[in-house]
């Protein structure tokens, strides 16, 4: 009798125990977070563009690093096979993880070898970080997705994304003001300093990850573990049409600060504010995004994300007949909404619709695809603004949009509706 009235009493301990180190988990997992977007922030988007301009880089070569860090997305299939045979998953994610920090921070050193190899330094520098940082991303990515119950995982991360996003756009602003107060290689020094400050805080908070224990895929040869997501035919087709998606997007998104920086002349601060203003709307989006989610599919709402990342596109054509500030800002703020949307329901397919033991070598093949797509889309898109460098401005400005914009409409209502539905 006394056993009976006892049992219950234990397994409520039990979960609450069990709640208890859920809720230190995520807590981690968030305050990881922190430094991480800090210095992301200061080495990516608009500032990495600048960088790259001080530097003395072309065009084409700003399109080539830009569309590095998803080259290098391929090599995550070889990882997704060869993390089944690790016995923990925390060390090797501490240890290249680290060594994507510390190397894309070294960047920073570039200016101090002679000014010929500056470029080429920072290139290769780079693209070892962000061959570190693909075995690093297939980890946590394997990782934070056992780390997060699935009954609170949108929740979670839309509450994460939030607040890492409002904490991204205050750096952003930061970062733009010491560049306009700051020009040249001044700003750059005293922005690198707090990199380096903010990405050994990350590493080291990594050290506080649980060694949460992994479920391992059932198949022990590499052949037959790729097999599973090629044979997987609505993924494959998803994934297909994503990538192809990707690869038009990142025509001009990716030079959109090139373009504002280089010919339409607009400085730093008034960029950060463009990027805060797409991040703020980017964040509403998320609890929208989340709410629809509880009532309609992933891939259903990774339909109506489309035509409205379309018409952000199509918005700089607006620049033909109103002032240049009012059209960014609402390009901008579209775009954020749209590819808020994009960006989570995309993560939340991956890691809500795949088989939990072979989601390692799903989501490589989802990296491994969109990646090469979305390489090839700035490559393509510095090339591109090279040749038409004596075609009329307008052309340079706002028709390369105007162009991607409308193949983009036309790619979602072809395709997009029949491979997006529901089954």
């Amino acid at each position: 009798m006394n056993i009976m009235r006892n049992r219950p009493l234990r397994n409520r301990s039990k979960d609450l125990r069990k709640a208890s180190v859920h809720r230190k988990n995520l807590q981690i997992a968030t305050f990881e977070g922190i430094p991480s977007t800090i210095f992301q922030v200061l080495l990516q988007g608009q500032f990495l563009t600048g960088f790259l301009l001080y530097l003395g880089a072309s065009s084409s070569q700003i399109g080539f690093v830009l569309a590095l860090t998803t080259l290098v997305n391929v090599a995550q299939i070889g990882v997704a096979f060869l993390i089944q045979r690790l016995p923990s998953r925390k060390w090797a994610l501490v240890t290249f993880i680290g060594l994507h920090r510390l190397l894309w921070g070294s960047t920073g050193l570039v200016p101090f070898v002679p000014q010929e190899h500056w470029v080429t330094a920072f290139i290769v520098l780079y693209t070892i970080a962000f061959i570190a940082n693909t075995a690093g991303g297939v980890l946590w990515n394997s990782v934070i997705s056992d780390l997060v119950p699935a009954r609170v995982r949108g929740r979670y991360f839309g509450i994460r994304n939030t607040f890492l996003n409002a904490l991204g756009s205050l750096v952003m602003y930061g970062g733009g003001i010491i560049l306009d107060r700051y020009p040249g290689g001044h700003g750059f020094l005293i922005l690198y300093i707090v990199v380096w400050v903010f990405s050994i805080s990350n590493i080291v908070v990594f050290f506080f990850y649980p060694d949460v224990p992994f479920e391992k895929s059932e198949e022990k040869a590499f052949l037959p573990m790729l097999k599973k997501p090629l044979q997987d035919k609505l993924f494959m087709k998803s994934t297909l049409f994503l990538s192809a998606w990707l690869l038009l997007q990142n025509l001009t998104v990716p030079l959109y600060s090139y373009v504002m920086l280089q010919l339409l002349n607009i400085n730093y601060e008034k960029l950060s504010l463009l990027n805060v203003a797409q991040t703020v709307f980017m964040m509403a989006s998320f609890y929208v995004w989340g709410n629809l989610n509880a009532r309609h599919s992933n891939k259903k709402l990774l339909l109506w994300t489309l035509p409205i990342i379309a018409v952000s596109s199509l918005i700089w054509g607006l620049l033909s007949v109103l002032p240049m500030l009012p059209v960014l800002f609402a390009a901008h703020i579209v775009f954020g909404v749209g590819v808020g949307g994009f960006n989570q329901l995309a993560f939340n397919f991956i890691i809500g619709d795949t088989p939990k033991r072979e989601r390692p070598m799903y989501m490589a093949m989802y990296a491994a695809l969109t990646g090469l797509a979305a390489f090839f889309g700035p490559l393509l898109g510095g090339r591109i603004y090279e040749w038409i460098k004596e075609w009329p401005q307008w052309m340079q400005i706002y028709g390369m949009q105007l162009v991607v914009g409308v193949l983009m409409i036309l790619l979602a209502l072809l395709l997009g509706r029949r491979i997006l539905r529901d089954e």
